[in-house]
């Protein structure tokens, strides 16, 4: 196997910078103002987030899932009750996202612990979901061994048949998840690679503990 010239990939980051002035005192408005200023910057799919699980005996689990909301409580998204990540949630609820910008050179780390959302707030943002997502949520055994793409063509053909006449309402096996975070990190990417990182902690008080990281 030839030698890729990793060592020479490079960039310098020069966009902008983060001092603790600049920040809010609470992380989800902090947030906020980021991903405000994200959309604003037309990034491609901003809110894509790298969740990070951990199985019962320790082995760690990483894949990008999408944010659908977030509020005072934590981050939202949503998958199959029945999945990998889902098991080990549900085992071990402690997990991680990472949100990654690079138009903007910046990053935000989030640690803390997850929890299903209420079955009327998953029903609500699956009725909002186009019909076919809703039924390929359906249709699809998320993470489980199938024989080939036919079996999950044909599992969403029976699926169709089965709603045709009625609403495709929400299957138990699937909804929301909340992570209720404990540790929030921003990191704007500076020249050198002397990065700005703000991290806000949350206190036994309820209040947020707001710290510069070295680099």
């Amino acid at each position: 196997m030839s030698q890729l010239p990793l060592h020479d990939i490079r960039k310098d980051y020069r966009l902008a910078s983060l001092s603790e002035k600049d920040v809010s005192e609470n992380p989800f408005l902090q947030f906020e103002k980021w991903f405000r200023e994200v959309l604003h910057a037309e990034a491609g799919e901003p809110n894509a987030m790298a969740l990070a699980t951990v199985s019962p005996d320790g082995c760690p689990s990483a894949r990008i899932v999408l944010l659908k909301h977030f509020d005072e409580r934590g981050f939202y998204f949503y998958t199959n009750y029945e999945s990998k990540k889902a098991h080990q949630l549900d085992t071990n609820p402690h997990a991680a996202l990472v949100f990654f910008w690079k138009e903007l050179e910046r990053q935000v780390r989030v640690e803390g612990t997850v929890s299903r959302a209420e079955p009327q707030q998953s029903d609500a943002y699956y009725a909002s979901r186009p019909l076919m997502s809703r039924i390929g949520a359906w249709a699809s055994p998320q993470s489980k061994v199938i024989p080939d793409r036919t079996f999950l063509e044909t599992r969403v053909e029976a699926t169709e048949k089965r709603f045709k006449d009625e609403p495709v309402v929400r299957p138990e096996f699937w909804g929301g998840y909340v992570l209720s975070p404990r540790l929030v990190e921003f990191w704007q990417g500076r020249s050198n690679r002397l990065h700005d990182r703000i991290q806000y902690t949350l206190q036994s008080d309820g209040e947020w503990l707001r710290e510069r990281l070295a680099p």
